[in-house]
């Protein structure tokens, strides 16, 4: 069951909403709803986020996120559709429904911190605790714990004027996490801070993320952000969400020319690893294959180099096209194997950022391996080249992308 579930949610501004969702049905658009004194803020939003996911909407300014994610804490009611929470349809409950909803299922993370300066940070922390009317010594000593979480173990007894940007929306994490829902929403929860302080809630969010396992709505403009942290994506334009997917989805499989063209410039070697690139190893062989069949393999694959492998997968070398031709020719059985030559291990999780200096130093494709070891995929130098140009484009091997690789390698190939 999703934890967040949403079935065609809009959301109308104006004196008569319910005329606005009338006329979107009938094939109005945003402007002619406008000059009707009508401004359709989110328009039939259907997406579902699963348990311990991290989910991203990611728009620019204006796109409906932020209407979106009122909608789901409750400060909004829907014009129309349904929010399902947890499997609970919430999206016309009581006004104390609704605060109890938000006091036991949902925290949020405010992009601007939104703490109590008259408060010490420790009283910040529990503040959602206090609400509930948990007695001081455990809302105290459960605000202690999340702000130990967020790396400021001893500030309890601090102002928040006293600490940084930073280290306040770490308060506004802890808050959340002390709250103990699973729910957490997070609004443009990083866009106030500095790129490196940015870069480093992502990483305690991410860490946190592997050890508590919350399910976690993250609205943010910023498509490189989006792309580091959400499992999966929805992105918006004009109110409506356009595409979801995983970012390797996203950049591989763009739904239409406007998500072609927002993703146009991303670095995708930051955000593509080896196992979205990684093909199956089926041109490999074992060490008792005989140089004949070696060659054969190789013509049918059209490779110069094949992996050579053990019954359980295990990498025990690469044969090389030249040396299974001489092979032949001298009438051996044996297969000429290298053991150990050339071949580099990556794992299905490593960024292609950091593929090319080992696809570089050699003719061997990549093997992605597991955490055992056994060999789980290949990636050819090809194939890594052809990863670096979006689908929109032509020429997936371009020279650029050659001329990158030998400048790597110090001019060798």
């Amino acid at each position: 069951m999703p934890a967040i579930e949403a079935t065609g949610l809009t959301k109308i501004f104006g004196r008569k909403p319910q005329r606005g969702v009338r006329m979107l049905a009938e094939g109005a658009d945003r402007e002619r709803l406008r000059r009707e004194g009508l401004t359709a803020a989110v328009i039939d939003a259907t997406f579902d986020v699963k348990p311990g996911e991290i989910f991203v909407v990611m728009g620019l300014s204006g796109s409906g996120k932020s209407t979106l994610i009122r909608m789901i804490n409750g400060l909004l009611e829907p014009t129309d559709g349904t929010l399902r929470i947890d499997g609970d349809d919430v999206t016309h409950l009581s006004a104390a429904r609704l605060r109890e909803m938000r006091r036991n299922k949902v925290s949020m993370v405010f992009q601007h911190f939104a703490l109590l300066p008259h408060r010490t940070v420790g009283e910040n922390a529990a503040y959602a605790l206090q609400l509930r009317g948990v007695n001081k010594a455990d809302r105290e000593k459960a605000g202690e714990e999340a702000l130990g979480m967020v790396g400021l173990g001893g500030w309890g007894g601090h102002m928040p004027s006293e600490l940084s940007g930073g280290m306040r929306q770490r308060v506004g994490l802890a808050r959340a996490l002390a709250a103990g829902t699973d729910i957490m929403l997070m609004d443009e929860a990083f866009s106030a801070l500095d790129p490196l302080i940015r870069k480093e809630m992502q990483d305690q969010l991410l860490e946190l993320q592997s050890e508590l396992g919350k399910t976690i709505l993250f609205i943010t403009h910023d498509l490189n952000e989006a792309m580091r942290l959400g499992e999966r994506i929805a992105m918006m334009r004009d109110g409506r969400i356009v595409q979801v997917g995983s970012a390797e989805e996203i950049l591989n499989e763009p739904a239409n020319d406007y998500v072609s063209q927002f993703v146009a410039d991303v670095d995708r070697t930051r955000v593509l690893t080896a196992g979205a690139v990684m093909e199956r190893p089926v041109a490999v062989v074992g060490p008792n294959t005989g140089p004949k069949a070696a060659h054969r393999l190789m013509r049918e694959h059209q490779t110069q180099a094949l992996l050579v492998v053990s019954n359980d997968r295990q990498v025990r070398g690469v044969v090389y096209e030249e040396d299974i031709a001489e092979a032949v020719r001298d009438g051996s059985e044996k297969l000429p194997l290298r053991d150990g030559e050339g071949i580099a291990r990556v794992s299905p999780d490593d960024f292609l950022a950091d593929l090319f200096q080992h696809a570089a130093a050699t003719r061997a494709p990549l093997a992605v391996v597991n955490e055992t070891g056994a060999l789980v995929g290949i990636i050819p130098r090809v194939t890594l080249l052809s990863a670096l140009t979006p689908p929109s484009l032509d020429e997936p091997g371009d020279s650029g992308a050659e001329a990158a690789l030998e400048t790597t390698a110090g001019g060798t190939r």
